[in-house]
């Protein structure tokens, strides 16, 4: 929310609560920000951020902002994403927003420890959801993947989770999930951000009847899966993942469709 911060820490943030349509302009890309606060002031930082939606309404702000509440990680930590819109859309945003930028300051700032932010593309190549489906569910899993550095493991990273997302759609594989490709995050921002929708906590917990790998390998064959799956180990540096769930009292709700 706050313009001045251009780093992602937090991806869930990636959360992308929007649907996005296969003939979309590209690039499509999620504006994210990651807010963490103190537990005292936690009660001060949600009225404040009540404080700057009320006045982007006045002010006909039309692009919406969902809220996500970090739910394991740190569970002190709020997201805000935009819907998956063109870098144009960004200017827009900035310019009929700025009248609040006083009411973020006064009101928001001072109970924050740290805001960090940076952009998402959404990669719909690489991902598994029914077109025109959205992710704006009760809980979202965030799982991070930061790849080694060179252009080789990124491009094994894309080519494995687009023989994925390819055997998911002749499976008809049950499960649904989001791709980002992280931008403009800095240099200790994951790379990939992969989010699975879920309506409640045994959803979450539920394992899919055919795991995703029996599923790789029902399709392409034991030897392929097994070189996929040693490609994409060897492209990830590291991995995390954490729960967040759909804040309705934080969000804001736009009119830009």
């Amino acid at each position: 929310m706050k313009p001045s911060t251009f780093w992602l820490a937090s991806v869930a943030a990636c959360s992308m609560g929007t649907a996005l349509a296969a003939d979309a302009p590209k690039p499509m890309l999620i504006r994210d920000y990651t807010d963490i606060v103190s537990p005292a002031d936690q009660q001060a930082y949600e009225a404040g951020i009540k404080s700057y939606n009320q006045c982007l309404s006045q002010h006909g702000f039309k692009y919406t902002w969902t809220a996500w509440s970090h739910e394991t990680g740190d569970t002190y930590a709020y997201s805000y994403t935009t819907d998956a819109v063109p870098w144009s859309a960004f200017d827009t945003m900035r310019s009929t927003s700025k009248a609040c930028d006083p009411i973020f300051r006064s009101s928001v700032n001072p109970h924050l420890k740290s805001e960090v932010s940076g952009f998402v593309e959404a990669r719909t190549d690489l991902s598994h959801m029914p077109k025109g489906m959205e992710l704006t569910s009760p809980y979202i899993q965030v799982i991070d993947f930061k790849l080694k550095s060179g252009h080789e493991p990124h491009e094994a990273f894309v080519d494995v989770a687009k023989k994925i997302a390819a055997a998911a759609d002749k499976a008809k594989w049950p499960s649904n999930y989001m791709i980002g490709e992280i931008q403009q995050a800095g240099p200790d921002a994951p790379s990939f951000v992969v989010v699975i929708p879920a309506k409640s906590w045994e959803d979450l917990g539920k394992e899919p009847d055919t795991p995703l790998w029996t599923m790789v390998e029902n399709v392409y064959g034991k030897q392929d899966a097994q070189a996929m799956r040693k490609a994409l180990n060897e492209a990830t540096e590291s991995s995390a993942s954490h729960v967040d769930s759909y804040n309705t009292e934080l969000s804001y709700k736009g009119s830009s469709k």
